[in-house]
């Protein structure tokens, strides 16, 4: 098929947070789906927002996306409820609302699960329910509205640190890369299958140092801005715009997807 209308959707995993242009700029997975879509007619809009929840992006970005009369909508999406003070069942009817909504104006829908955090960080297995959880929804919500799954829990390369930037959390260039791999493949779309192919060795075991660096300079200054917002009733995410808000032609350097 086709695609010359596609919208992503999301947070800063969509938004394509540790995956640096030379420039400064993002790019992440759905600029590079995006490339690989690419053709005469073809307009792409990114929607997504760092910090957002999916109870969020469903009176934000849902609206704004079903106005653009997208064929093809990616959603990335859930990181943030799991790592909310949502109960489980909120995170669960929350999957289930946002696949139905955007199912409910869009041909085809690819929406994710997500990888297990406990293979990369200390404390991990705190979250693990909570990410099974938004998973079973997802499948759950993909089998009941017609999505398209894009299953990256089974794939056994996320517990390679390399895919990931210094907050163990968001993907590195490496792994928006191999996301947007998975992406195109579910969608039945040709793409460079290098982007799918494991890293050569294994990744360097962390040590205590590292983990005390990451606790550090990664945790320890998240968790303070995260107290200190919600003083003053600010939410994650707040002042921030999706980066490609309308749908346009790509107009980057086919070399800056690579």
């Amino acid at each position: 098929m086709k695609y010359q209308r596609f919208v992503a959707l999301g947070d800063s995993c969509t938004e394509g947070l540790d995956d640096l242009l030379p420039d400064g700029r993002y790019r992440g997975w759905a600029d590079r789906v995006a490339s690989a879509l690419d053709a005469p007619g073809f307009r792409y809009a990114n929607l997504g927002v760092r910090g957002r929840r999916l109870d969020q992006m469903l009176v934000e970005q849902v609206p704004s996306a079903a106005a653009l009369e997208p064929d093809l909508v990616v959603l990335f999406g859930g990181g943030n409820d799991v790592m909310s003070n949502a109960t489980t069942d909120q995170i669960a009817e929350r999957a289930d609302a946002m696949v139905r909504a955007v199912t409910s104006f869009a041909p085809t829908v690819a929406v994710f699960t997500l990888s297990d955090i406990s293979h990369r960080m200390p404390f991990g297995r705190r979250m693990r329910p909570r990410i099974e959880t938004l998973n079973s929804a997802m499948r759950n919500a993909a089998s009941r509205y017609g999505a398209v799954l894009v299953d990256v829990e089974a794939d056994e390369c996320v517990h390679d640190s390399r895919y990931f930037g210094p907050d163990r959390l968001h993907l590195s260039s490496l792994g928006h890369r191999r996301l947007a791999g998975h992406v195109l493949s579910a969608l039945d779309v040709a793409f460079d299958e290098s982007w799918l192919m494991p890293l050569e060795g294994t990744a360097a075991s962390a040590s205590v140092l590292d983990h005390w660096r990451w606790l550090r300079d990664q945790v320890l200054p998240v968790a303070y801005t995260r107290t200190r917002n919600k003083l003053i009733g600010r939410q994650p995410g707040d002042g921030f715009t999706p980066k490609r808000p309308e749908l346009v032609p790509l107009t980057w350097q086919r070399h800056a997807t690579r």
